[in-house]
């Protein structure tokens, strides 16, 4: 019987970005624009669907703002669990990224992951942290410590590569690695330097590592930072590299489409990078060159 998984990722601008606005206000409206487009997504009949990079606030890391800490909640916590609830409501498996708190002076750029009856399934923190003009986010995230693990959703497995991290071929290879059939990119990028390589590198580890991969960007400029437009084009691509539905440059949207998990195996057969690989001639990799 055909695997066959309606996928759905939102892209969307943050109405609010104001730094002398309370926290909650500005989180609040995140969260309430992204409301009518999960419920389209239930409606449509999605079956897993991602949510963009720190989703329920502005990408606020060019601030350098300590002000922005107060954003940051406990995962699972209010706003992932909140989102649960729509996932049992529509039986749809969700990527749900916020900012975490573990503790005092300890936060992360995170993704929750809940099946479609609303269970909490695990979590993946970012593990590649930029920290460069405008990207200053080693001020507010850690590098993950949780590696780079797989969810058994109802539908899928599914893994997480966040942002930034979508440079690094390694991660990339253990999510395959680790089972994935599914890899969900959010990502908040900006159009200029990397925006000819958003359609380059993903397409390339669906490539490499036989999977689909789900690539979520926001919309729009944020103000006062203004590092630039937010250019969106979210798509879908599956593991011969074949763009199955991209998102506008502009406008706050769900782009969704079908994937054949039975492809996995097909592109697999023909070819066979994980049979021909040579994990033994890797060892250079690992060390501190």
């Amino acid at each position: 019987m055909p695997r066959r998984v309606l996928g759905g990722l939102i892209q969307a601008a943050t109405p609010l970005t104001d730094q002398s606005l309370p926290i909650e206000k500005v989180r609040q409206a995140a969260i309430d624009i992204h409301i009518p487009l999960i419920e389209e997504a239930g409606r449509r009949g999605v079956q897993i669907l991602g949510l963009q990079e720190v989703f329920n606030g502005p990408y606020f890391c060019p601030s350098q703002d300590p002000h922005w800490y107060d954003l940051a909640e406990s995962v699972p916590g209010p706003t992932t669990q909140l989102m649960a609830e729509y996932a049992r409501k529509y039986q749809m498996a969700m990527v749900v990224p916020v900012y975490e708190r573990e503790q005092a002076g300890v936060y992360y750029n995170t993704a929750a992951v809940y099946d479609a009856d609303g269970s909490y399934l695990g979590k993946y923190r970012k593990n590649h942290i930029p920290h460069t003009s405008g990207f200053w986010e080693k001020y507010f995230f850690k590098p993950g410590n949780l590696g780079y693990p797989v969810f058994q959703t109802r539908f899928a497995k599914i893994g997480v590569y966040i942002c930034y991290d979508r440079h690094f071929p390694e991660g990339a290879r253990l999510l395959g690695l680790n089972g994935a059939e599914i890899v969900f990119n959010p990502s908040a990028t900006v159009a200029g330097l990397s925006q000819y390589l958003w359609k380059l590198e993903q397409p390339a580890h669906a490539v490499a590592n036989g999977y689909f991969m789900a690539c979520s960007n926001r919309v729009g400029e944020e103000a006062p930072w203004k590092i630039g437009r937010f250019y969106g084009s979210s798509y879908f691509v599956d593991p011969r590299g074949s763009f199955l539905a991209t998102g506008s440059e502009d406008k706050t949207e769900l782009v969704v489409a079908e994937m054949d998990l039975d492809m996995i195996e097909e592109v697999r057969r023909v070819w066979q990078f994980y049979r021909d690989r040579r994990p033994d001639s890797y060892g250079a990799m690992a060390e501190q060159l």
